[in-house]
């Protein structure tokens, strides 16, 4: 599991496995893409992040406050091919993003705004190591009504790594065979699973592909309390 230790110790081209070099953002990149996406903060409101994958059961960075969330106008999609952490280039995997249309609950955290530079190096250094994401800003609402503004890490469809392909056929055995230094692609979906159940969520594109990847895995459907993930 990602910890802040590890995070702040990671070389970014060995630690998540073997990435390729031409994928791979410099750390002055990396620290660019943070400049540029602060400079466009809309206003001096707290700075919260969305969560909607491994960001809700571990988000390493300290929030002063965490609440579920909806987002909409983008859904779940594993339209990332993977290559590193829980995937190799030769066993690719499939990891998490959003895709336009729809919407998608997970939870919001909000930021503290002392330390905010600190915590968000580390976030982008989870999520920005090749670029794959576009950290946006947008609107989401609170459970408690409250409507506040959030980066949200949203896939960057021209990234070489975007795969088009979604159907539950396709990516669950890719994610049931995937595993890399981080453990293996189906853990990670049955977390996901857990946490979705956890907070009451439902996604309409997990039910379908948890119970594939439970039946290549020869593991019994329907039986999330089982999981240990």
């Amino acid at each position: 599991m990602l910890t802040r230790d590890f995070l702040r110790n990671a070389d970014c081209k060995t630690s998540f496995g073997c990435i390729d070099e031409s994928l791979l953002l410099s750390t002055e990149q990396r620290c660019a893409s943070l400049e540029n996406t602060l400079a466009k903060r809309p206003d001096n409101s707290p700075v919260w992040i969305f969560g909607y994958g491994s960001l809700m059961w571990n988000p390493v960075f300290d929030a002063e406050e965490s609440c579920p969330a909806l987002l909409k106008g983008f859904h779940r999609a594993f339209c990332m091919r993977l290559t590193s952490g829980r995937g190799t280039s030769a066993q690719p995997g499939r990891m998490l993003a959003l895709k336009e249309g729809g919407q998608t609950t997970g939870l919001a955290f909000r930021m503290p705004e002392a330390s905010l530079h600190e915590e968000l190096e580390l976030l982008w250094k989870r999520e920005m190591v090749t670029g794959c994401y576009c950290p946006t800003w947008c609107e989401l609402e609170l459970n408690d009504g409250r409507r506040v503004t959030a980066l949200v890490f949203i896939m960057n469809a021209n990234h070489p790594l975007f795969e088009a392909d979604t159907s539950s056929q396709v990516i669950a055995p890719l994610i049931a065979q995937a595993s890399g230094p981080l453990g293996t692609n189906a853990q990670y979906l049955f977390s996901l699973e857990k946490e979705l159940l956890t907070y009451g969520m439902s996604d309409d594109c997990m039910s379908e592909l948890v119970n594939q990847v439970r039946v290549l895995l020869g593991m019994p459907v329907n039986s999330a309390n089982d999981i240990q993930a």
